[in-house]
């Protein structure tokens, strides 16, 4: 809200170089909530990819729950408005990269009610497959 009040005086003023530099700072904040929504969403899909891979089957639960991971994270990042997307299929990749780390390590709590430490789950799982399996999902037209 202050940034808003900010950018009110500054185009009062006439001050249009530094009204630019709130709005960049504003869409800069704007960015990082969906990436942060994105990745939150992510660390849901790929978990329950996970699971389905290392234990080799799947439940209503999880798939309803890869469904509305995707559906939410296709929501983030479609651009309203302006049409198009806020990220790009690289940056949607890189995203689904960093929250692996945070998908696995939930995992070792789940698969087969927490048998496995990190590092053995590691060895049960393709993280690449995964990742690619989630990109898949998520790209439009690609799910349902």
């Amino acid at each position: 809200m202050e940034e808003l009040l900010s950018l009110k005086d500054l185009l009062v003023k006439g001050d249009v170089e530094g009204a630019l530099i709130i709005v960049e700072e504003l869409t800069e904040m704007s960015r990082n909530d969906i990436i942060k929504t994105i990745r939150s969403y992510a660390v849901i899909l790929l978990l329950h990819l996970i699971k389905q891979q290392a234990e080799n089957r799947t439940t209503r639960c999880w798939e309803v729950s890869i469904r509305n991971s995707v559906r939410e994270i296709q929501r983030e990042n479609k651009r309203r408005k302006a049409g198009g997307y806020y990220l790009t299929p690289e940056e949607l990749l890189e995203i689904l990269a960093e929250a692996y780390f945070n998908a696995i390590d939930e995992a070792t709590l789940e698969v087969e009610e927490g048998r496995y430490e990190l590092e053995e789950l590691e060895k049960l799982v393709n993280r690449e497959e995964i990742i690619n399996r989630a990109l898949t999902l998520i790209l439009p037209g690609e799910s349902s």
